[in-house]
């Protein structure tokens, strides 16, 4: 017998001051832009037509702000708060890479300077899996509201690869992707669609 499972369908924050330059924004607080509050709203439109059981969100404004205006009643998750960036928040790849003399820097293959290492994030978005498989697995929906580099290293997870495999799945701001099932295999169903 097919059994249909459901979809967990992550969202992205909407763009902030931050995120529109490119800054590492990992625990600073900051707000949606207008364009941010704009690109959520179609958000909202989009999805209308699904009912998820279960809607996680970021407890950073940015995210929940997202969710608001995308039009789903989120409760917090801790789990899904940002990588925290330690000593490179705020600032820039190219400003990183200037500092440290290292073209190839990325916050990807550094293992100095940061609050959390990929694996650590790894190990929170363990957790939302654990929580919201049961879900999926059942048939119902779930939505995720969060942020670039957290979403990115859990898709990794779901799909079975390593943390770090994160840096290949870019996520646009107020973008979103679906993962699922093909048939029992994890599968990613569509990205920044």
């Amino acid at each position: 017998m097919l059994t249909t499972r459901g979809r967990l369908l992550v969202i992205r924050h909407g763009e902030t001051e931050w995120s529109r330059v490119g800054r590492h924004t990992g625990r600073t607080d900051i707000p949606l832009t207008a364009e941010g509050e704009q690109r959520a709203e179609a958000l909202a439109t989009r999805f209308s037509g699904w009912a998820p059981s279960l809607v996680l969100c970021s407890p950073l404004q940015r995210a929940r702000r997202t969710a608001e205006l995308a039009g789903f009643r989120a409760t917090i998750d801790d789990d899904l708060l940002e990588w925290d960036y330690g000593d490179y928040e705020g600032r820039t790849t190219d400003e990183i890479r200037e500092n440290l003399g290292d073209p190839d820097w990325t916050v990807w293959t550094t293992r100095r300077g940061l609050g959390e290492s990929a694996d650590a994030v790894g190990e929170r978005v363990h957790r939302v899996i654990d929580r919201v498989r049961p879900t999926v697995d059942r048939g119902d929906d779930v939505v995720l509201v969060a942020h670039a580099h957290v979403l990115r290293i859990l898709t990794a997870v779901w799909l079975g690869l390593a943390p770090a495999y994160g840096a290949r799945f870019v996520l646009a701001a107020a973008g979103t992707g679906v993962l699922g099932y093909e048939r029992d295999v994890p599968a990613l169903r569509s990205w920044n669609a």
